[in-house]
């Protein structure tokens, strides 16, 4: 009878091996040539453009950080619906780099789209909350809004359109209590400043 493959990793030692004849074949190329394979391979993989841009703190122009926003929302919320009513994996890193973006557009004074992004945040991410037994991710989602709540808090722009965002938040939270006490906190204090 043949012998079954281990699942089991392979020990420390090995794989330190195995990443210093790796350590020694990056030793001798240049920087350029780190860089092109480095740009490749996160051009190839979304997960790794992430931990890069995360890790280098690279910044972007206002479109290009609203189609990244964009991007990562999508993997953010992303999941096989074969998974409802179970608690899936999802993409922790996503969210993270969601939280990123929109700390950059507000600190840039990028507030409607901030606004924009956190509305599909909120539609996209409350059904993935729905669909998942427990909802492990309101508190990532949560974390997020928090980012575009807080500028609004303190921001110049027309009552009437920051009330009518809070109002359409509410209404596409499809779970019903994401974020919903600080919405209506901001919202009751744009009304009441707005009458004064």
């Amino acid at each position: 009878m043949a012998k079954r493959p281990s699942r089991k990793p392979a020990p420390t030692r090995k794989r330190a091996q195995s990443t210093a004849a790796l350590r020694q074949a990056l030793g001798r190329r240049t920087k350029g040539e780190l860089v092109t394979v480095m740009l490749e391979l996160a051009q190839a993989d979304r997960k790794i453009l992430r931990q890069l841009t995360a890790r280098f703190g690279a910044a972007a122009a206002p479109d290009e950080l609203e189609a990244a926003t964009r991007q990562a929302i999508a993997d953010a919320t992303a999941f096989d619906e074969r998974d409802i009513n179970r608690n899936f994996d999802y993409d922790y890193e996503a969210y993270g780099e969601v939280k990123r973006n929109l700390s950059r557009l507000t600190a840039s004074g990028e507030l409607r789209p901030a606004m924009q992004l956190a509305l599909e945040l909120m539609k996209e991410g409350s059904y993935q909350v729905e669909m998942s037994d427990e909802g492990l991710m309101t508190d990532d989602i949560e974390d997020c809004l928090n980012v575009v709540l807080k500028a609004l808090a303190k921001c110049e722009l027309p009552a009437e359109e920051i009330i009518a965002w809070c109002s359409a938040m509410l209404d596409n939270d499809r779970a019903g209590f994401i974020a919903r006490e600080p919405l209506l906190s901001l919202r009751s204090h744009v009304q009441s400043t707005a009458a004064q």
